[in-house]
């Protein structure tokens, strides 16, 4: 074969591979163009099932808040009609001393329930006295209040006077079976709207006529919620398609929104996410298969030009056709072994990320047990001395028994009972400790847990020297939260305070060891305290400290998770947790808890 034919060769095999490169070539952009949507979409769509939840549940809780905030207020008015130096007021209503007494009533009712104003009305709707006098200029006959009070009914309706926002209840009060007047009570909305200032998303309650009543946001506030683009509406867009509205005026993506009706108010509650993280979702989704996608195309392009440099080869020298077999062989078996090697890689990453996520999910559990089995020495000591003294209890009634002193064997008997409960109460808390906590927040009396806490916390305390002093607190004294996690959060600064005390992490311990805990009411909040006169924390360290795995420990002494679970845990609770010096040398950790709105319930013991 001469040289003219194997030129004439090598271009047929040239050009019949560059047409299947650019075969290849077209194939890469249409797949990859068609994974890139159907990646956009997958991601898209499950980053928005996710916010869809978060959303629904926030409406859920959003809900039952507001609903909790106006039932306190229901049968306020019903209640107050039917006392008879209430219906007192109404003979006659309009007289100047009866003015007088009536707004004076109205004013200890509003004060001792924290209502916005208390109103008095004669039986035309006229008020001839209030607490606070927002709505004096008003007239109950105006709307539905006054018709439903001639109807026996309690009365509701949505005020909004100058600025002034309310939700009213009424009852009639009645002599003799004839309506004499109508009791209102107007319900603050502010104190919903603090307590809505705490979610990240926007919340807002809308009425009938789509105007915004209560919100979070307070430039939203009496304009209409949903409207078309460019006009005077917060929202553009439509809430019953596909749920994605804008805020109107304002850059972004917009929101995701979720919705209740509360037909008893005529009110419609809405709760909005964001909808960055499914348009995130969905670019980070479609970039993957686009890279996948070139990837194999490339691997593609590289093969057809590697095949066409062995035809060339194959074409030049039918000689070396066994050696460049062989290489073809030899090549193929390395990218099955890299395709298994990359296979066994992939199945370990993903081994070790659920094998993460697991270890993060019990990371809180494990410290509780790890702070348990820092205390078992000590807390063997508390079982050990009943166990002696139920021994000698035992001989004892015994021998009295043989004797036949039957009073001093049941005093026996008796002191061993009580020994016994003791040591029941101490292991109804560990157990209570140790189990997984809910996720439920309601309203905690601080001092059993306190009493837990330092339950489990004492037999380590009286163990190493060190004096634990509890502040006296009010008994009724609660905050909002879960009673095992709050027990968590207290035994872990306690936990922290003597490990500084007992010298871990420093170069020494105090002459005389001391731990003081309390906790105080400061307005709306509840200030939990543990301080200590250890070392304390350099300034240096303190916004640290919270961090996971930061510890000024020495190597075994900790892995640095208490406080960060600490700071979690108050997080979830809506609350702040902070440090800082004690003069005279120490550190002082302070946790703010939101009070419950009324003493809870005595808690039964853990069992």
């Amino acid at each position: 074969m001469g040289p003219a034919e194997i030129h004439a060769g090598e271009s047929l095999i040239r050009r019949r591979y560059a047409r299947i490169g650019f075969a290849v070539l077209a194939a890469t952009l249409v797949c990859g163009a068609a994974l890139a949507w159907l990646g956009y979409a997958f991601g898209s769509a499950q980053a928005r099932r996710a916010v869809e939840a978060s959303a629904s549940e926030a409406l859920a809780l959003q809900s039952e808040t507001l609903s909790g905030v106006l039932e306190k207020y229901r049968l306020l008015p019903p209640l107050l009609a039917r006392r008879d130096d209430i219906i007192a007021l109404f003979a006659p209503p309009h007289d100047g001393e009866a003015r007088a007494a009536a707004r004076h009533v109205a004013f200890e009712i509003a004060g001792y329930s924290g209502a916005k104003d208390v109103a008095f009305a004669d039986a035309t709707g006229r008020i001839f006295a209030s607490a606070r006098g927002i709505f004096d200029n008003s007239r109950l006959n105006e709307n539905a209040l006054l018709d439903a009070a001639r109807q026996g009914r309690l009365g509701r309706e949505t005020r909004s006077d100058d600025n002034e926002r309310a939700y009213v209840f009424a009852a009639s009060v009645r002599r003799g079976g004839a309506l004499v007047g109508v009791i209102a009570v107007y319900v603050r909305i502010d104190r919903i709207e603090q307590t809505w200032s705490l979610s990240a998303n926007p919340i807002a309650v809308a009425d009938a006529g789509g105007l915004v009543f209560i919100s979070n946001r307070t430039q939203w506030n009496q304009r209409r919620l949903f409207g078309p683009a460019g006009g005077d509406a917060v929202l553009s867009g439509d809430p019953d398609g596909d749920g994605v509205v804008a805020e109107t005026g304002e850059p972004g993506l917009g929101y995701i929104s979720a919705r209740r009706d509360l037909p008893l108010m005529g009110w419609t509650l809405h709760v909005l996410a964001d909808r960055a993280p499914v348009v995130a979702a969905g670019r980070t989704a479609s970039l993957v298969v686009v890279l996948a996608a070139l990837l194999a195309g490339s691997l593609s392009f590289f093969l057809v030009k590697r095949r066409e440099a062995f035809a060339l080869r194959q074409a030049r020298a039918e000689a070396e056709a066994h050696r460049l077999e062989h290489l073809v062989q030899e090549r193929t078996a390395d990218l099955t072994q890299a395709n298994a090697a990359l296979a066994h890689e992939v199945r370990e990453r993903t081994e070790a990320e659920a094998q993460l996520r697991k270890t993060q999910n019990e990371l809180i559990q494990a410290a509780k047990l790890a702070a348990l089995g820092q205390m078992s020495a000590t807390l063997s000591h508390e079982y050990n001395q009943p166990l002696a003294a139920i021994r000698t209890y035992a001989d004892n009634a015994t021998a009295l028994l043989q004797r036949g002193r039957a009073e001093s064997v049941r005093e026996a008997l008796t002191r061993i009972s009580g020994l016994v409960d003791r040591m029941s109460e101490l292991s109804r808390t560990l157990l209570s400790f140790a189990r997984k906590p809910g996720t439920e927040i309601g309203d905690v009396a601080l001092a059993p847990v306190l009493e837990e806490a330092l339950m489990l916390v004492g037999p380590r305390a009286r163990n190493a020297g060190i004096e634990i002093r509890r502040e006296a607190i009010v008994p009724d004294l609660a905050v909002r939260g879960g009673k095992l996690r709050l027990t968590q959060v207290v035994v872990n600064l306690l936990n922290n305070a003597l490990d500084a005390l007992c010298g871990i992490g420093s170069q020494g311990r105090p002459d005389a060891p001391l731990v003081t805990i309390g906790a105080r009411r400061l307005g709306e909040r509840v200030a939990l305290t543990v301080e200590d006169n250890g070392p304390g924390i350099p300034d240096a360290l303190r916004e640290q400290v919270f961090e996971p795995f930061f510890s000024t420990k020495g190597v075994g002494e900790g892995v640095g998770i208490g406080l960060s679970i600490v700071y979690n845990i108050v997080r979830e609770f809506g609350g702040a947790v902070h440090v800082s010096a004690v003069p005279g040398g120490g550190a002082r950790f302070t946790v703010l808890l939101s009070a419950a709105a009324a003493p809870p319930q005595t808690l039964a013991k853990a069992s």
